[in-house]
């Protein structure tokens, strides 16, 4: 898509005042605050992401040709409904 930015969820917010980002940076040298980047995943979002990762792929496998090109007529004509092409 032109002008999304995928990276702006990947990066903690900032304090645009330079007293308040100052101050945050010595919490975070001084381990007094955690950094948003530095949190490690929590184990049920692990579990989520693993099962997400391989769900789709898993579920393609189990259907038949004929129900996949279904669903993908489906999706289409719901896209194409979303866009008043219709």
């Amino acid at each position: 898509m032109i002008g999304h930015h995928t990276d702006m969820a990947k990066n903690p917010k900032r304090p645009k005042d330079p007293n308040q980002l100052a101050k945050m940076m010595i919490d975070i040298g001084s381990g007094g605050k955690q950094d948003v980047c530095d949190s490690e995943i929590t184990p049920m979002a692990a579990l989520g992401r693993s099962g997400g990762l391989k769900g789709g792929r898993t579920r393609a496998e189990s259907l038949s040709v004929e129900r996949r090109s279904e669903i993908a007529k489906e999706a289409a004509a719901a896209r194409w409904k979303r866009d008043g092409r219709d």
